[in-house]
């Protein structure tokens, strides 16, 4: 597919962005999806819809597979083979090769393997890094895990937390073990770049390693071209694959024989039926599992998978950027009356698929939107986070939101003695 072009510059009236609608080469892949017609849904960046597919497949591994197969779909379905299955099929994604991923366990546990062989690695080579360099603005699981394993370890690791990215140059020293980022930052939505910055590690001699929870299947990523080491993601977000779906991890073939973590299950043993008493790591991407797969949810991912192989991510890119682009545009000029700030980079190189809008009354201004049906979320501090996800959002579906946003706001409709409770 060739890369679209937009114009949403002329997109002042509703009628424009119909017709940017009815001209968009990736209009057909919203019909892939169950979307409600009375909602807007702008927070796919914390949970992608659903693809109509997914629920058929979903009947079948139960009632076929489990039901009629029982233990034989092991083999008879290809079970076994899921992780690395599912791997291959999102390889593409983020610029992997097959048999570099596999699709299993969470984003943290994935992160905790990840950043348990780095240090390994490192301390192979250099034992007097013991810095793991982060932000602190990183999303908090990612601190939490790269914290706790120092701690445990209780080798004299630590954790530098950076307040700005600015500030990452500096604080990558001769000390430093591992460069930890998140490739977009789960509240500004503000982009890396992965290349530049771990080329900088590399320099200083420490390890990458990426968090790609709002990057996979949003923003074009090339972790085998930017020589990252080490990479994790989740598959419920941008790539749809259902609340609490498994992740993902990236072993770059040339760190695989190094690749070793103490989360060693049966599963990535070298030869898990022999049941022996000894641990051997298998060959390749397979050393990063670790227990028993959770077959139903690894086989709603290839669903979510499956849409991606109608298109490329530059034509994604493209869309999602006319999206955001087309976003602020119309939230400062139509609802300029009010105290509402840019947190979201302007400049393409440095924004994800998100935009993000501070506000004095945030909270209650996003629980007015969700009512009327327009589906964002809050982050703190004073923080409304709209995701733009490019299967299936549409031009008028952005002029729509920011309509409801303005008359909110022209109205004051929104209660601010409201409760504050949880918004994923």
């Amino acid at each position: 597919m060739s890369i679209p072009t937009y114009d949403t510059a002329a997109a002042a009236t509703r009628a424009a962005c119909l017709a940017l609608d009815a001209a968009d080469p990736l209009a057909p892949l919203r019909d892939r999806f169950d979307l409600p017609e009375d909602i807007i849904y702008l927070d796919g960046n914390s949970l992608g819809a659903r693809p109509h597919a997914a629920l058929d497949r979903a009947r079948d591994v139960v009632a076929a597979e489990w039901g009629q197969g029982l233990i034989r779909s092991w083999n008879t379905a290809g079970w076994f083979a899921l992780p690395g299955r599912l791997g291959d099929r999102l390889a593409p994604l983020v610029g992997a090769e097959g048999g570099e991923v596999v699709v299993t366990d969470t984003t943290s546990l994935n992160l905790f393997k990840a950043l348990a062989a780095a240090l390994a690695i490192q301390a192979d080579r250099d034992p007097t890094r013991k810095v793991i360099v982060t932000e602190r603005s990183n999303f908090p699981t990612d601190i939490y895990m790269a914290d706790g394993l120092a701690r445990w370890l209780d080798r004299g690791y630590r954790l530098h937390l950076v307040d700005s990215p600015e500030g990452l140059d500096a604080a990558v020293g001769a000390d430093c073990a591992v460069l930890m980022l998140t490739h977009v930052n789960y509240r500004t939505g503000r982009q890396h770049d992965m290349a530049a910055l771990t080329a900088h590690a590399h320099a200083r001699g420490a390890l990458a390693v990426w968090d790609l929870a709002h990057s996979a299947g949003a923003v074009p990523v090339a972790l085998n071209e930017a020589k990252a080491d080490f990479a994790v993601g989740c598959t419920y977000k941008y790539l749809n694959g259902g609340p609490g779906a498994p992740a993902f991890i990236w072993v770059p073939k040339r760190h695989q024989a190094a690749f070793r973590h103490p989360l060693t299950g049966w599963w990535s043993h070298a030869a898990p039926f022999a049941m022996s008493h000894g641990f051997e790591a298998a060959e390749g991407i397979g050393r990063a599992l670790c227990g028993t797969q959770p077959v139903v949810a690894l086989s709603l991912v290839e669903c979510g998978l499956e849409i991606f192989e109608a298109t490329s991510m530059a034509a994604l890119r493209a869309k999602s950027l006319a999206l955001t682009d087309l976003f602020i545009a119309l939230v400062e000029s139509r609802c300029a009356a009010h105290p509402l700030g840019l947190v979201t980079p302007r400049a393409h190189v440095e924004r994800g698929s998100q935009v993000s809008f501070t506000h004095p009354h945030g909270y209650a201004v996003m629980q007015a939107l969700i009512a009327r049906g327009v589906i964002g979320d809050y982050r703190e501090p004073q923080i409304m986070r709209f995701g733009f996800t490019p299967l299936y959002t549409r031009f008028a579906d952005v002029w729509d939101a920011v309509e409801t946003l303005r008359d909110i706001l022209d109205r004051e409709a929104y209660d601010t003695r409201a409760a504050r409770t949880a918004v994923t």
